[in-house]
């Protein structure tokens, strides 16, 4: 019996389509795998994670926001704007229960869904499949220098969804703006980038009053509406941000942070990036194919795109830390210009470009969003349960070994650290032990941070900076200077080495017992001779 009406699909072929991954899925589980099962590096190549956990378990186990330090010995201790006290204690309850591994597996989701969620978008801009798919893996590949496990992660995630409500309603009419209402509350908790967002409202919000000054009447009443509204959801927003432990100095934070200029210019992921780098040359190459973009396409970019494009480029090329958060920014706007480059080329490569495009497009329409993506998060969750996957610091890299040493010989008085190790100390050995200095450098302020640098640079009056805080051992990196210097030091005897951190003991009573139980001891090097 034959019935017209809507052909009817094969079930073979539904069950084929419900089991084809969709690009977007195959974007998720390709970040998602790259960073859940490296067990090197990876997340955990820096160190800071470490006392991020290490803040969470002592906001849990106290119920209250520290305002002083307590992983350092200075005295007295120094004021601490934990600002990112909600995301360290979300890491503190993974910790506790999953470990580091489960820290690691948590940050890759949400990394993972950055890009996903991004690939959404330009999809949802109707440009082709193909070209979507090649610019979303050099925005991922331009992205992965600043993957790591710690807060500003989440402020990647809310950047992105705070970027597609305001081009939501800035171009697509919908109006749920006040989604940032709750954003921000967590925001301002999670992580410093939350003036981000308000530097978005303001960039919006000044492309609107523009569009009220100058445009044509029939344009002024849309243009009035959005300043009134957006104006009214910042303002709330700004309100709702003096709702973290520190009122409204919280606002403050950013901007005393940036304002401190030997801070940024000698702390690494602040620096400009390093071109000479290989992985620096994906972002480059996405700063070429962007300028090569707009000097073919006619479409005019407007003021909003303009100010976006040309803050978050300076901040990326001022600070190398800021390059995921420009690529994810200038993506839309470039994916919209190409999208006009497509449309009005008919050359025989774009043609081609056309109608392969126009075949994914459909295999990817009828491909799952979901089903494969959670296949492989429950297999990646449940490896740690058989012991087939089991992340840590790469002792390799950090002071692993060195840390253990520490746990088995108590040494009294107090340490002169390298920053990063001091992480890795606080992470692993405080209470028992307290650093001299860690990653927290905009807590120690310029005063502490220049001492640090004229110690481990040699420059003049460094051993009275030792004196000045009455430092009795220091552990370092083995390679460095300064362990070189401390080993024909006649005040200074080695007690530990490996290829990563040496410790030196002062020549004082209380280390005489540990000076000469490692007498022998030899400082590490790679030269064979």
């Amino acid at each position: 019996m034959n019935f017209k009406g809507k052909p009817q699909t094969p079930k073979k072929t539904r069950i084929i389509s419900f089991l084809t991954p969709s690009i977007a899925s195959v974007v998720f589980i390709a970040v998602f795998l790259s960073q859940a099962i490296r067990t090197s590096g990876g997340l955990l190549q820096d160190c800071d994670t470490g006392y991020h956990l290490r803040a969470g378990e002592y906001i849990l186990n106290t119920l209250s926001i520290p305002k002083h330090d307590m992983f350092s010995f200075l005295s007295p201790p120094i004021p601490w704007t934990a600002h990112e006290w909600l995301s360290e204690v979300m890491m503190a309850a993974i910790n506790g229960i999953f470990g580091l591994t489960g820290i690691v597996i948590f940050f890759s989701i949400l990394i993972s869904f950055v890009y996903y969620f991004l690939f959404k978008i330009l999809q949802s801009l109707k440009v082709n499949i193909i070209i979507a798919t090649i610019v979303i893996i050099l925005v991922i590949a331009s992205s992965r220098m600043h993957w790591l496990a710690r807060p500003h992660i989440f402020s990647m995630l809310l950047v992105l969804l705070w970027y597609f409500l305001l081009d939501a309603y800035q171009y697509d009419k919908k109006n749920i703006l006040y989604l940032q209402i709750p954003l921000m509350l967590l925001w301002v908790n999670m992580h410093a980038g939350f003036i981000i967002g308000f530097i978005f409202n303001g960039i919006y919000l000044f492309g609107n009053v523009v569009g009220l000054i100058f445009l044509k009447n029939s344009n002024r009443s849309t243009h009035k509406k959005k300043v009134s509204f957006l104006g009214l959801i910042t303002g709330i927003c700004l309100i709702v941000s003096f709702i973290n432990p520190y009122g409204y100095k919280i606002l403050l934070f950013p901007l005393k942070l940036v304002s401190e200029k030997f801070i940024v210019d000698n702390i690494r992921e602040f620096l400009s990036p390093n071109f000479h780098s290989l992985w620096a040359i994906p972002f480059e190459v996405f700063l070429l194919f962007t300028l090569a973009v707009f000097a073919f396409s006619k479409r005019r970019l407007n003021l909003i795109e303009i100010l976006l494009l040309l803050l978050f480029m300076h901040m990326s090329l001022l600070s190398a830390r800021y390059i995921p958060l420009f690529v994810i920014i200038a993506t839309p706007i470039v994916i919209k210009q190409l999208k006009q480059v497509m449309e009005t080329s008919n050359g025989k490569f774009s043609c081609f470009l056309k109608r392969k495009g126009v075949s994914f497009s459909e295999i990817d329409a009828s491909g799952n969003d979901f089903i494969w993506p959670a296949m492989t998060l429950l297999i990646v969750v449940l490896l740690p349960f058989y012991g087939h996957l089991k992340h840590n610091f790469d002792a390799d890299k950090k002071p692993v070994a060195a840390s253990k040493f520490l746990e088995q010989e108590y040494i009294k008085g107090n340490m002169f650290n390298r920053d990063e190790f001091g992480d890795y100390i606080i992470y692993r050995n405080y209470p028992v032990y307290k650093v001299f200095i860690d990653g927290r450098i905009d807590m120690y302020g310029v005063k502490v941070f220049k001492e640090y640098y004229k110690v481990i640079n040699f420059e003049s009056g460094w051993e009275k900076i030792l004196e000045k805080y009455n430092i009795t051992w220091i552990i370092y990196d083995s390679s460095s200077p300064l362990s070189r210097y401390l080993i024909q030091n006649k005040n200074w005897r080695l007690i530990y080495s490996d290829k990563v951190a040496s410790i030196f003991l002062k020549e004082t009573p209380e280390n005489h017992r540990l000076i000469q139980k490692y007498r022998t001891v030899k400082l590490f090097t790679d030269d064979p001779g």
